[in-house]
């Protein structure tokens, strides 16, 4: 009799802990309880136990503490901050592991080859989950608190797309632009050829940018840069639009006339000697290494053919020709000049 009492007692034993086993198996095992992809921030600071209660009271789950005490046992504490995205078929566990591995929501900001330093200002503007600092600060303010060299801060944020987590400063974003373009200009500077015009990497920057707005053919920049080298190197004025409509800033209105090309400013190209006093746009890679790798022709104007690329000429009188070819069929306006045209200004006043 009291053997198969023992007996008993240990069968029940037995289906208990099977049944414990089963029961925590299928807690462990059971799927948040949601119906769609949901975003959830971890906040600074937030323990494993806090996140866990919170997915309780939000009815994901019925047994934080369970859930606790098992990740606990399996050493997934050390969660880290930021927001993720919590998907229906996934366990209290599976989520855990991932925000413990960072695995988290990354958003995206694209800055453009040929921006300036306003339209990044916009792009960043609108990003609704960075945390918008920018407004408050000017150009000036800006190039200081990046350690900018220069209080005007153009060209210095190089053209890319970066990732960042919600609630990121817009001037962190900032930084790591810049950062990247300091490294690209360096490495650009490394490859410089002794056919270069400029003395400086911060020339070469300024160099850069007017390439990157002359062209949008990546054949053509050594093409384009070897024009303006030559032109630096024979006291020749650049004379390109680019520089003269960033120049304009808010009164340019599409339209660039003779009267714009005649009124002197520090970016017209037309009226000084030079490069302009600082970058006009953010230049890519592809425009930094021609900045500084200038083509060894003879060139020292160009038109635009309409169709995206240009026409070099080595005279003038073949640029004249080159002129009426392309504009013949209506192709450009009448007073358009996407190129160097004559040096016609005395000297003296191109260096104003």
């Amino acid at each position: 009799m009291i053997k198969r009492l023992l007996i008993a007692i240990v069968l029940l034993g037995m289906i208990a802990t099977v049944g414990m086993a089963l029961y925590l198996r299928d807690q462990l095992t059971q799927p948040l309880s949601l119906t769609e992809a949901t975003l959830y921030q971890v906040e600074d600071g937030a323990s494993l136990k806090r996140v866990l209660n919170d997915f309780q009271k939000r009815g994901w789950l019925s047994e934080p503490r369970l859930h606790e005490y098992w990740l606990r046992l399996t050493d997934q504490t050390a969660i880290q901050r930021g927001e993720y995205r919590l998907q229906p078929n996934e366990t209290p566990s599976d989520v855990v592991a991932r925000m413990v591995a960072g695995d988290k929501v990354m958003r995206s900001v694209q800055f453009i080859e040929g921006w300036n330093f306003r339209q990044i200002r916009a792009a960043l503007a609108a990003q609704e989950h960075l945390q918008q600092t920018l407004p408050e600060l000017s150009d000036p303010a800006v190039a200081e608190l990046l350690g900018i060299d220069h209080s005007n801060p153009e060209g210095w944020f190089f053209p890319d797309t970066y990732l960042f987590e919600r609630g990121l400063a817009d001037t962190e974003v900032l930084r790591r632009s810049y950062q990247k373009m300091q490294a690209e200009l360096e490495r650009a500077w490394a490859m410089r050829s002794e056919l270069r015009a400029i003395e400086t990497p911060y020339e070469a920057l300024i160099l850069a940018s007017i390439i990157e707005k002359e062209t949008g053919a990546a054949f053509e920049r050594p093409q384009i840069s070897g024009v303006f080298s030559r032109r630096l190197q024979q006291g020749m004025r650049l004379q390109t639009d680019p520089t003269v409509i960033y120049g304009l800033g808010d009164s340019y209105n599409g339209n660039l006339t003779r009267d714009n090309l005649r009124r002197d400013n520090p970016y017209n190209t037309y009226r000084r000697g030079g490069l302009p006093p600082t970058p006009i746009a953010s230049p890519g890679r592809g425009a930094l290494e021609a900045a500084v790798n200038p083509d060894d022709g003879l060139a020292l104007y160009f038109v635009a053919k309409g169709d995206g690329t240009h026409l070099f000429s080595a005279t003038y009188e073949e640029h004249q020709a080159a002129v009426r070819q392309y504009q013949r069929f209506g192709r450009r306006r009448d007073d358009y000049r996407s190129a160097p045209p004559p040096d016609e200004t005395p000297a003296e006043e191109a260096t104003q």
